[in-house]
């Protein structure tokens, strides 16, 4: 199948997820990931009707956004270093990845320089895996009540990737986790915008929308493998 029709069927998939939960598939956002994809491939989805592309390198996210349309919202899902900072505020509408005080400070410095704000998702490592960023269950609401404060880094949510499972169900423990997290957080923390809940990707995205996703990170089901 082509792009055009693995959007569809990543559509429709989704839409059965949400109605087995009983929710509103249109609460879901499908952000399109799009590492190593080649331009034309992004523009062809984007044509195909999807806005919400994901980026996790600085200087891949800068080289294709000025190749889409500008509203095109380009979403930065990997690991951010403080030195990129700068190169992506006004450029990525959500970063999905702040999990450290040192990185939350750059962010709200460098947009509030700027005269923006940089809307941010909290990363946890909701498995505990020494090999993945983010961080501990246990000290999400601390690290969420110390940045809270910041005027140029406005939390919007919370962001997981959750761990490799043998089946899509496997991981159903660690994306209620996240939604009861989330929860927490939303409740005991003033002065956040808790809107966002990124986790599920191609392997496990009907799952997580059954547990409360609110965006997905979507790359091969759409693409193809890299």
């Amino acid at each position: 199948m082509g792009i055009r029709e693995n959007i569809q069927e990543v559509r429709e998939k989704v839409a059965e997820a949400a109605n087995r939960a009983g929710r509103d598939p249109g609460a879901v956002k499908l952000v399109a990931v799009t590492k190593t994809v080649p331009v034309d491939k992004v523009m062809e989805a984007y044509n195909c009707g999807l806005r919400d592309f994901g980026e996790s390198r600085a200087q891949e996210l800068l080289q294709k956004c000025g190749h889409l349309p500008p509203d095109a919202n380009w979403h930065f899902i990997g690991t951010l270093q403080t030195n990129k900072v700068k190169k992506i505020i006004g450029r990525a509408g959500l970063i999905h990845s702040l999990d450290r005080i040192a990185l939350a400070e750059e962010i709200d410095r460098a947009a509030r320089e700027t005269g923006q704000v940089a809307r941010v998702l909290l990363q946890v490592n909701i498995g505990s895996e020494e090999t993945k960023h983010g961080l501990p269950p246990g000290q999400l609401v601390s690290f969420a009540a110390r940045v809270a404060g910041l005027p140029g880094l406005p939390v919007c949510g919370l962001m997981a990737i959750a761990p490799r499972c043998g089946e899509p169900g496997e991981m159903k423990p660690f994306f209620r986790e996240m939604k009861a997290l989330f929860d927490q957080v939303k409740e005991s923390v003033p002065g956040l915008f808790m809107r966002h809940l990124s986790m599920g990707m191609t392997g496990d995205y009907q799952v997580a929308v059954e547990e409360g996703a609110t965006i997905l990170r979507v790359g091969t089901a759409i693409f193809g493998a890299r």
